[in-house]
């Protein structure tokens, strides 16, 4: 009695699998129609302020996108029937072979292989195919830890910017919307001196690249440079707070502490002069940075408008119109004679001023709601964020188009860029900061919950690159400034 052959039995078997996989598709999607058609008849039974066309169109999309994964579901069982079929298969011809001779032991061993072959390849596509579905739920997780470190507290209303000293002694700067700038001590929190020359919010602060002297920019329509002398006090041991995973320890929730009021530093010495005023806006000045070499500013401002002025003479050098709309942000390279200006219009614009005798300008559009913020890096890279919920990276010497993209699900605001990790701060809206690396891949999340983190819209984040307790600083409109440290090893940045 002629015996069928291992080989063709399970070509056979394969093929009826494949029509009876067919056959359930066709079911299926007949199914589908009849369900579609059944749908369509209830919505228009149904109360909507959607128009019956969109209520139509977001039917047919997530019809598909059900199709899709039943499709995917379908296939994954076939594929877990043939990894079984195939594993009783091997397991029959161990028993097979086991008593035969040992003229036979060559076939065992060719058969074996061949099938345990078969068998991993399956296995490896069933885990490919498998993983298209579980990867879009499966939560991100990452070794990166992140600690808040320190609270400043003593603002009397919500903190716009803040920035850290680029000189000796290491110091934090807050500018607020009541009217103050704060200088505070990383290592104990404690303030160190209290700006109180403008008569309206203070919008941002940054400080002189080589001297004790700061810049902040006003709802007064003023901005100021100002000096000042602090000495630190002795630092204090760190409270033990257990190193957090960025990820873990969130809570979504909208429960927020009572707002009581917030007494400020009694004892904090203060300075209501400004050692210069530069006056030319005829609006809301909305931030301001030192030029390269710290011999020159450059201001943002709502009257649509970006000046240059000379910081011993307090004069006008130049004054960069051309935006349709607001300014909300004005960064400068830290090597070049270069002013990125972002605004209202969803465009940022770039100003070159290598070149004494001329300057020239580019703008792009790259984002669908107001930027707020571009800033640059250490190397030819500019990163920009948008309300539009994105932020691009963009090469300076090719900016047709960005480098990469990142997509959130919260407006971004004042963005910053660690210079020696590469790392992109985002402060948003929904109160949480999250972390990406200049390709657009995210590495971390900080933590925040009822206990710990921002309890308002994050407003701004700078990083600090001195060796301090801190290397991230995030504000935001619940009056505080918090000081983290932040360890995301190599590994984890290459990927």
């Amino acid at each position: 009695m002629p015996v069928e052959s291992g080989s063709s039995a399970a070509a056979r078997q394969q093929k009826q699998k494949r029509k009876s996989h067919s056959l359930s598709i066709r079911r299926t999607n007949s199914t589908e129609q009849d369900r579609s058609g059944l749908q369509r008849d209830m919505l228009e039974g149904q109360d909507s302020k959607l128009p019956l066309s969109l209520r139509s169109n977001l039917l047919d999309l997530f019809s598909q996108i059900e199709r899709e994964f039943e499709n995917l579901y379908i296939e994954n069982l076939e594929l877990r029937r043939e990894i079984e079929t195939l594993n009783d298969r091997l397991a029959a011809e161990g028993q097979t072979f086991e008593g035969a001779d040992l003229a036979k032991g060559a076939l065992k061993t060719k058969a074996s292989h061949s099938t345990s072959q078969l068998s991993q390849k399956l296995k490896t596509t069933y885990k490919a195919s498998t993983s298209k579905i579980v990867s879009s739920f499966k939560a991100t997780t990452s070794r990166a830890v992140c600690q808040l470190v320190r609270e400043y507290v003593g603002h009397r209303d919500g903190i716009w910017d803040l920035s850290v000293t680029r000189t000796q002694p290491v110091v934090l700067g807050t500018a607020s919307a009541d009217h103050t700038a704060m200088l505070w001590s990383i290592e104990t929190g404690k303030c160190l001196l209290k700006y109180l020359g403008h008569q309206g919010s203070v919008n941002s602060i940054k400080f002189h690249p080589t001297e004790q002297m700061a810049l902040t920019a006003s709802g007064d329509q003023t901005a100021h440079i100002w000096r000042y002398m602090v000495q630190l006090p002795t630092p204090q041991p760190v409270a033990d707070i257990s190193q957090t995973p960025c990820e873990d320890d969130v809570d979504f929730s909208d429960k927020d502490e009572a707002d009581g009021e917030i007494d400020g530093p009694n004892d904090c010495p203060s300075i209501r002069v400004a050692t210069t005023t530069l006056r030319s806006h005829q609006g809301v000045v909305i931030a301001a940075d030192w030029l390269v070499g710290g011999k020159q500013v450059v201001t943002a401002s709502w009257d649509r408008a970006a000046n240059l002025y000379d910081v011993e003479t307090s004069e006008l050098v130049h004054s960069l119109t051309g935006h349709d709309q607001e300014l909300t942000h004005c960064c400068t390279h830290p090597t070049q004679r270069l002013v990125v200006t972002s605004s209202r219009d969803t465009t940022f614009r770039l100003w070159d001023f290598r070149d004494p005798s001329i300057h020239s300008v580019n703008v792009f559009q790259g984002h669908t709601d107001t930027v707020t913020s571009a800033v640059f890096t250490v190397g030819d890279n500019v990163v920009s964020g948008s309300d539009d919920r994105t932020v691009k990276v963009w090469d300076l010497k090719n900016m047709r188009s960005p480098i990469a993209t990142i997509r959130t699900d919260s407006a971004v605001n004042r963005i910053s860029v660690s210079v020696n990790q590469k790392i992109i701060a985002l402060p948003h809206d929904n109160r949480q900061v999250r972390l990406f690396d200049m390709s657009g891949v995210r590495l971390a999340r900080l933590p925040r919950s009822n206990r710990q983190g921002h309890r308002r819209m994050v407003c701004c984040s700078a990083w600090c690159e001195d060796n301090t307790s801190c290397n991230l600083f995030t504000c935001g409109f619940d009056r505080q400034a918090i000081g983290w440290n932040i360890n995301i090893p190599a590994l984890l940045q290459e990927k």
